[in-house]
C-alpha cells in the first residue's frame, strides 16, 4: 500500500454529509468519556485538533474551554469549518509538515479518527513523532480511533452485515462500513489497525500509553443501542512522550 493518506472523504457529496454531523448515535460514545478523560491527564488549556475536517471536534474543544487549533490537509473540508466557526482557527497544511503552526506549543494535541486512514506503520510513526515535537512539557496526545471490533458487528449508526472479508481483515488491510446517520450510504473505507500495532507505532514514535478508554453504552445515556453495551467501538489512547 502506498505511504500516503488515505481520505475516503475527498468526495464532495461525501464531504458534505459527513459536515453535518455532531454526535449521534455511535459517535456520542466515542465522544462522551472525553471531558473527563481531559480533566484527569491534561493541565493546560491550549489545544491542537489534528485532522480536525469540518471543525467538529474543534468546536468540541472550544465548548470544554481550551483554546483549540484545528489543523488539516483539505482546504474543502476546512472551508465548511470556518463557515461553522468564524471566529475559529483552522489552518491547512500539508502532509506531515506542521510548519504552520509557527513553533507553537500544545497541552493537548486531540486526533479524532485520522489515523483509521493513515495507512501505514511508518506514516503513522512520522506523523505522531511531528505531533509530539509540538507538545509543551508533560503534554498528552489523545489518539481516538475505530477498535477492530467496530467493523465486525451492527451498531447504531453503523452497519457492517454486507462485508464479512472484514472479519479476517489484519493491520493495514481496508475495511468497510455504512454509516445509517447520514443520507450517502455509500461504504466507507477504513484502515484496519490492531492494538497490537497501535502499541507497536507508539513504542516506534518514542510515546508511552498512559491510558487506554474503551467507552460501553450503557442504558443511562438514553440511546437505543445494538452491540455498543457489550462491546466498545471506539479507543481512546492517552499518550505521553517517553522521558
Amino acid at each position: 500500500m502506498a505511504d500516503e493518506f488515505f481520505n475516503t472523504y475527498e468526495d464532495q457529496a461525501r464531504a458534505e454529509s459527513y459536515a453535518g454531523l455532531e454526535f449521534p448515535g455511535t459517535y456520542s460514545l466515542a465522544f462522551r468519556d472525553l471531558p473527563a478523560l481531559f480533566a484527569m491527564h491534561v493541565a493546560g488549556r491550549m489545544a491542537l485538533d489534528f485532522g480536525c475536517g469540518s471543525g467538529r471536534s474543534t468546536r468540541f474543544l472550544k465548548g470544554l474551554g481550551f483554546e483549540s487549533v484545528g489543523i488539516d490537509i483539505s482546504a474543502e473540508m476546512l472551508s465548511r469549518a470556518r463557515a461553522r466557526d468564524p471566529e475559529g482557527e483552522y489552518l491547512l497544511v500539508g502532509d506531515g509538515d506542521f510548519g504552520a503552526l509557527k513553533n507553537r506549543e500544545f497541552d493537548l494535541v486531540f486526533c479524532a479518527f485520522p489515523f483509521d486512514n493513515v495507512p501505514t506503520m511508518e506514516r503513522k510513526v512520522r506523523l505522531l513523532r511531528g505531533l509530539a515535537g509540538v507538545l509543551r512539557a508533560n503534554g498528552r496526545i489523545v489518539n481516538l480511533v475505530s477498535s477492530p471490533e467496530i467493523y465486525v458487528h451492527e451498531w447504531a449508526s453503523f452497519s457492517t452485515k454486507d462485508f464479512p472479508e472484514n472479519r479476517s481483515a489484519k493491520s493495514g488491510d481496508i475495511v468497510r462500513v455504512v454509516m445509517l446517520d447520514v443520507e450517502d450510504r455509500r461504504p466507507v473505507e477504513d484502515v484496519l489497525w490492531t492494538e497490537e500495532s497501535y502499541r507497536e507505532t507508539y513504542a516506534r514514535a518514542g510515546l508511552e500509553v498512559i491510558e487506554v478508554c474503551r467507552p460501553l453504552g450503557e442504558e443511562g445515556d438514553g440511546r437505543a443501542w445494538v452491540s455498543e453495551t457489550t462491546v466498545a467501538p471506539w479507543t481512546a489512547w492517552v499518550l505521553g512522550v517517553r522521558g
